[in-house]
């Protein structure tokens, strides 16, 4: 075979791989990936599988959970949240283990009165130890149209991203002794439910149960990430480069051109960091906060 006809041979391979990906990324069906876990019929999937949609009114909320445990990878969900005068109402997205000391990476929507903003919640669980509240307002109106919200979570760092772009990092610390989930599989849950009580400016504002039932909707799952008690030691949802030896997540850090993103984010639209809070922690701040780079 001539050298021309070796190279056209390579990028029809190249092509043909990358088309398998993308049916691969666009073939994520809620059938085959969740189950639901509560809601009496209020969690429904539709459109063949393409579409779940979560809806909450006076009697109970409704949720979901996947049926593969996760060790790591990227976790992408696209989600269109309550519109509208969404005040009370919770919808979270997160990846968590089970029992006392399970491990847990936080999103969590928090509603408003019509015209405001909601407030994204992160947080990070390890060995049943949270409390490492980082909020934010967004730069959209995630009611209008559908946003990309991704967890990569690998031995370095958690990287919490919307749109691709991170707004949080959770480094390993483990050498200063602050425990990094890494041994517990975690699902990904998400749910909506009625937090009145604390959600909407601190429970000042309530649920009007009037405009019920409120609907969030989501779409477009993917999961580059290790299946917990698969064959392969790193199975993914959707195929990798056979030529790559690693999949991107793998190593994923923040980049200088991350970096600068990650700053913006945080000096416009954080709200609260809990690595801030003196008044909360006066007899130090927690070790992650003194020696986390971002």
């Amino acid at each position: 075979m001539s050298y021309s006809s070796k190279v056209s041979m390579i990028l029809f391979l190249s092509l043909f791989i990358n088309s398998l990906m993308a049916m691969a990324a666009q073939a994520g069906n809620f059938y085959q990936d969740f189950d639901i876990t509560f809601g009496d019929g209020r969690a429904k999937i539709l459109d063949r599988g393409k579409l779940l949609t979560l809806n909450l009114d006076q009697v109970s909320g409704s949720g979901f959970k996947s049926k593969n445990e996760y060790l790591f990878g990227r976790i992408d969900m696209q989600i269109k949240l309550v519109p509208g005068n969404s005040a009370g109402t919770v919808t979270t997205y997160y990846l968590s283990s089970e029992g006392l000391t399970h491990d847990e990476i936080d999103f969590e929507f928090l509603g408003n009165s019509t015209g405001e903003p909601y407030t994204l919640h992160t947080n990070v669980f390890s060995q049943g130890k949270g409390g490492r509240e980082q909020q934010f307002h967004l730069w959209f109106d995630p009611t209008k149209t559908f946003h990309t919200y991704s967890i990569v979570w690998n031995r370095q760092n958690i990287i919490f991203l919307v749109d691709s772009i991170p707004i949080r990092v959770f480094n390993n610390l483990e050498s200063a002794g602050v425990p990094f989930p890494k041994t517990q599989p975690m699902r990904v849950y998400s749910s909506l439910w009625n937090a009145d009580e604390w959600a909407t400016r601190g429970g000042l504002v309530k649920t009007n149960w009037t405009l019920a039932p409120f609907t969030a909707t989501y779409r477009n799952f993917k999961a580059n990430a290790c299946i917990a008690g698969s064959s392969s030691s790193c199975a993914s949802t959707i195929p990798t480069n056979p030529l790559t030896e690693k999949s991107a997540w793998e190593t994923q850090g923040i980049d200088a051109a991350g970096r600068k993103r990650l700053r913006w984010v945080q000096q416009k639209f954080m709200i609260y960091n809990y690595c801030s809070d003196f008044k909360r922690f006066p007899e130090g701040l927690p070790a992650e906060c003194k020696q986390s780079r971002f």
